[in-house]
């Protein structure tokens, strides 16, 4: 404003010239009211601005509560014949949260465009992805299992190594391939090189991604999120790609699925077309919820294609668990007993053996007799009646082993590293 320089510059009046100063004074205070004015006028105007886009700001909000095809994430309980679908309380008030900063500013009204992804880029690497798939399980393996790993290659840490460990050590002759464009690197083999070293058959392969999903329904579904025709929502994008990845992966060519926080303690030799209970109906005895962690089928599984099918077509990635758990049991409800779907539903002991809310029990030391015989009985009813058990990272990522913990015994006898146990 001419105001600031104005008093910043030096005046200089003549001593001897009273005329010159009045003239020169009147000429300051005209330059001050002036701009007083105009401050004023842009004040109000400002002013006026931010009512009107206040208002409009208001009115966009009202439309979307109205038209909106983005749901709350709030608890509810949908009962059919074989599933109450219960939502996870942990989950929504964070959701809740993030989806409320985006109806209070009309955000997720207009569809954002897929943001650029390393795991969806195409290049050289990925180009030979499907010829190191078919010679790396050409190599006598005894089953073929799936992890995916989004994350950067430096939070592979213990926990995921564990996993990998377990696969092993219920398996000697199986081979493990962890689709990750990240631990596909000289940092990846070198996390994965102490199991190399004992003769284990485990690679870290870069997908390709429009490759997997050609030719089934969820190819029209990336074009789109490419296209920005979809919005990818505000649920983390890694987790709804993992979701799909685990499915088309399986699709292609068959084998089991774990995710990164699964500690096998069988052999799923005599598994076939499985998926696990995640809950049952304490009364009816009849599963509430399946879920996704793992996944036991064939190469083109008509299943499979329909999750497939239920993923690209009912995507929403504003619902915790609406592309994954939730996506599984709607399309299992629909087609259970219907002609030409051979699988099976193992229940929650089988892979869920304990609940995300009470997995932090099997972490802590004992501290009395009572105690102690707990995790005893528990460390034998795991050992014959699971296969394994499901750590639900997000809760437990951060707890450390307790020794004498029930997590403790799990992991000296599933290991093949055995190192750094308490560190998990």
């Amino acid at each position: 404003m001419t105001t600031t320089k104005i008093f910043v510059c030096p005046v200089v009046i003549p001593a001897k010239s009273p005329v010159a100063f009045m003239i020169l004074f009147a000429l300051l205070m005209f330059l001050m009211l002036t701009d007083s004015i105009v401050s004023n006028i842009s004040l109000e105007s400002a002013a006026f601005t931010q009512k009107q886009d206040s208002q409009s700001l208001q009115t966009l909000t009202v439309t979307r509560n109205v038209k909106s095809d983005v749901v709350l994430p709030l608890s509810l309980t949908v009962s059919t014949k074989n599933n109450i679908v219960d939502g996870d309380s942990e989950h929504q008030n964070s959701l809740a949260s993030s989806l409320g900063v985006r109806e209070k500013h009309g955000i997720g009204k207009f569809r954002r465009k897929l943001p650029e992804h390393e795991i969806l880029k195409s290049d050289e690497l990925t180009k030979k992805f499907h010829g190191r798939v078919l010679e790396f399980f050409n190599r006598g393996c005894e089953l073929h299992f799936f992890m995916t790993w989004i994350s950067k290659v430096g939070s592979f840490g213990r926990r995921e190594i564990m996993a990998a460990e377990s696969v092993f050590k219920a398996h000697p002759n199986g081979c493990l391939m962890i689709l990750s464009r990240t631990m596909d690197s000289v940092q990846g083999y070198r996390i994965l090189k102490p199991l190399l070293d004992r003769g284990f058959k485990v690679i870290a392969v870069a997908p390709d991604f429009p490759f997997l999903v050609k030719n089934t329904p969820a190819e029209a579904w990336l074009d789109d999120m490419k296209s920005g025709k979809k919005d990818p929502g505000v649920i983390p994008l890694a987790q709804n790609l993992s979701n799909l990845m685990r499915l088309v992966v399986l699709y292609k060519y068959g084998g089991v699925y774990l995710d990164t926080d699964f500690i096998v303690m069988r052999s799923f030799k005599g598994l076939k077309n499985t998926i696990g209970a995640q809950s049952i109906d304490v009364v009816s005895k009849n599963w509430t919820r399946l879920n996704n962690a793992v996944l036991v089928f064939d190469m083109k599984h008509p299943l499979v294609l329909k999750f497939i099918e239920e993923f690209a077509l009912t995507f929403d990635g504003n619902k915790w668990g609406h592309n994954g758990p939730y996506m599984v049991s709607r399309v299992v409800r629909r087609v259970e007993g219907r002609p030409g779907y051979n699988f099976t539903i193992l229940p929650p002991m089988a892979f869920y053996p304990v609940d995300w809310i009470k997995i932090g029990g099997l972490f802590k030391m004992p501290k009395d007799r009572a105690g102690s015989r707990w995790i005893e009985a528990k460390v034998q009813q795991l050992k014959r009646q699971t296969y394994g058990v499901h750590l639900w990272n997000k809760q437990s990522s951060k707890l450390v082993v307790e020794e004498g913990s029930v997590m403790e015994r799990l992991m000296a006898q599933n290991c093949v590293l055995c190192t750094h146990i308490y560190s998990s």
